[in-house]
């Protein structure tokens, strides 16, 4: 599910360690407080405004080299960020050398539980193209319908029109008389179709990455953060949250009780500058050596463009934190909105440079071809990753995403 990276030592590493260990020895020695007090910090745009102190909620589990399963915590509390550790973070780490690393030994449904739970979120495609094959013989006539029933899925006529050329010659060379060969061929073309867009998802073994995600409102952004934190945290992972939505209704709320359920720290303000929370969550993971800081954004229509433009300055506002920051650039699109995540992907793709996809809720009407469309670059859109797909609400529910795995689902 995930592979695990290295990053390149400072040269002054044993004493950026000390420090840590002086501020983490502090921070450990001061009591709980509840406090709310309010500080300033001078702005890290080109003008200096007053940036409210934020919260913190729930404890922090400290990082660790070697990644392993985390130990049951203690309840969720309330703490303040330290001003010291953030005035004090670590300078920027240098670029991050690629390691092998284990597979995700968390405890998940067994893989024909999730096949099956994907087969039936994809089931309106599956079920209308699967019979197409049964009784009919192998001529133009079952070629015409297969286009036909690509497009309705929202393939799109690029990749429809590429994935029919190859099943025509693939039959033609093998001389496939059978239909259920026929299906069998187009499962693999269209497997090999959507190779591009799987990868794997790089953790930090040491160091901060962090990642910013977006998306429209509805898509299971908030959600789907807190699931990640949930995996990210089983595969050895420390995690910090910021809720960076800050003008959806209960959005920090819910944010912070997925911090709650998973244990982890949040950094949130009522109101207020989504950039400042932004900033001082980078600085805060840095400070308490997280390995992953995911930074929430309020949710928002490509068309408008005000509000766009506030993204771009949050993801300058992380730059300025952390030089190599954001690591990751992460879309939320719901499965079910068919063509309409073309013109999200591409839009976003242009204000904020995507890294990641992840797809939502293709647990009911999803029509599923859209990712055909996407490997297929489709109206210009670039064949993005998709790193993790969704098929529920619960926690396993959310899964890395393989070709081979949805080719087959998405057939029948």
């Amino acid at each position: 599910m995930f592979r695990f990276f290295k990053r390149k030592k400072a040269k002054e590493e044993n004493q950026a360690s000390q420090e840590a260990e002086v501020a983490q020895a502090h921070e450990q020695e001061e009591p709980v407080t509840t406090s709310t007090d309010t500080v300033t910090a001078e702005t890290v745009e080109e003008s200096a405004v007053a940036i409210e102190r934020v919260e913190t909620v729930a404890p922090t589990v400290e990082s660790s080299v070697t990644p392993v399963p985390l130990e049951p915590q203690p309840e969720v509390l309330v703490t303040e960020v330290e001003a010291e550790a953030e005035a004090s973070s670590p300078a920027p780490v240098a670029d991050a050398e690629m390691v092998p690393s284990p597979v995700v030994t968390e405890a998940a449904p067994a893989k024909s539980s999730w096949m099956q739970r994907l087969r039936q979120g994809l089931s309106r495609t599956g079920s209308s193209i699967g019979s197409l094959f049964v009784g009919v013989k192998v001529d133009e006539a079952l070629f015409e319908e297969l286009e036909m029933a690509l497009l309705m899925a929202d393939a799109g006529i690029e990749a429809t029109e590429s994935l029919l050329a190859k099943l025509r010659t693939k039959v033609k060379q093998q001389r496939i008389e059978d239909a259920a060969e026929v299906k069998e061929a187009l499962k693999a073309l269209l497997s090999e179709h959507l190779k591009p867009l799987e990868k794997d998802f790089m953790l930090p073994l040491d160091g901060t990455s962090v990642v910013m995600i977006a998306g429209v409102n509805g898509a299971g952004k908030t959600t789907s953060i807190g699931k990640l934190a949930h995996h990210f945290q089983a595969a050895g992972a420390s995690v910090l949250l910021a809720a960076g939505d800050t003008f959806r209704a209960a959005a920090r709320e819910q944010l912070v009780e997925w911090g709650k359920r998973n244990q982890v720290a949040v950094i949130a303000q009522d109101g207020g500058d989504p950039a400042a929370v932004a900033f001082d969550a980078v600085n805060a993971g840095k400070a308490r050596k997280a390995n992953v800081v995911m930074v929430d954004t309020a949710g928002r229509l490509p068309t408008q463009l005000h509000l766009m433009e506030e993204l771009k300055k949050i993801k300058r506002v992380i730059n300025k934190a952390d030089s190599e920051a954001p690591h990751e650039v992460l879309l939320v699109v719901d499965g079910n909105t068919g063509q309409n995540v073309i013109t999200q992907i591409k839009a976003f793709d242009a204000a904020l440079g995507l890294t990641g996809l992840v797809v939502t809720k293709l647990d009911g009407t999803a029509k599923g071809g859209t990712l055909a469309a996407v490997a297929a670059g489709s109206q210009g859109v670039r064949p993005i990753p998709v790193y993790w797909i969704g098929v529920g609400e619960s926690l396993h529910d959310l899964q890395p995403f393989s070709a081979a795995e949805f080719a087959n689902a998405l057939l029948g």
